[in-house]
């Protein structure tokens, strides 16, 4: 009786790998690309971009663990939104500038960009995945666009500013 358990198991475990593997072939590149805009690491030459290859490793990781969980929820959505919640709360590494495309904008202004014109996701649920009021996600957006289109300057990041204090 305990064979037959253990059969059923194993095989439950390779039909998950095998639709997570499948998963992970149809998704990984444009996961990875968004991963890569998020932390501004140059989008070439390939392997240029370890933060976001750790970024989106952690996130497929995370899918995975809740794979048998989803119940029907879009895999890639889930993957995105790990995807934004890490980094968000590591967003403190990614302030630098790297080479990217999107150097010019500030951590906030990048996830907000990526979101919504990058990877389509609605307004309404961008500003609720971020936690932000959706006309406050709307004027991130423009400002965004605006500086990446050179009609407005970056926005100061306080980490660039020159220091204020007095030398004594």
């Amino acid at each position: 009786m305990s064979t037959v358990r253990g059969e059923r198991r194993a095989g439950r475990e390779r039909r998950r790998a095998q639709e997570f593997d499948s998963f992970v072939a149809g998704a990984a590149g444009r996961l990875l690309h968004t991963a890569t805009l998020l932390t501004t690491e140059p989008l070439r030459p390939p392997g240029a971009n370890p933060r976001a290859l750790r970024l989106l490793t952690a996130a497929l990781a995370c899918t995975y663990a809740r794979w048998d969980r989803l119940h029907g929820e879009d895999p890639y959505d889930r993957t995105r939104q790990e995807l934004v919640v890490r980094f968000a709360r590591e967003v403190w590494r990614h302030h630098r500038p790297r080479g990217g495309p999107l150097d010019p904008l500030t951590p906030q202004e990048r996830l907000v960009l990526v979101l919504r014109l990058y990877e389509g996701v609605a307004e309404e649920q961008a500003a609720a995945l971020l936690g932000l009021p959706a006309d406050r996600l709307r004027a991130v957006c423009n400002r965004s666009v605006a500086t990446l289109r050179g009609t407005r300057r970056p926005t100061a990041r306080w980490w660039l500013r020159p220091s204020t204090r007095a030398v004594s």
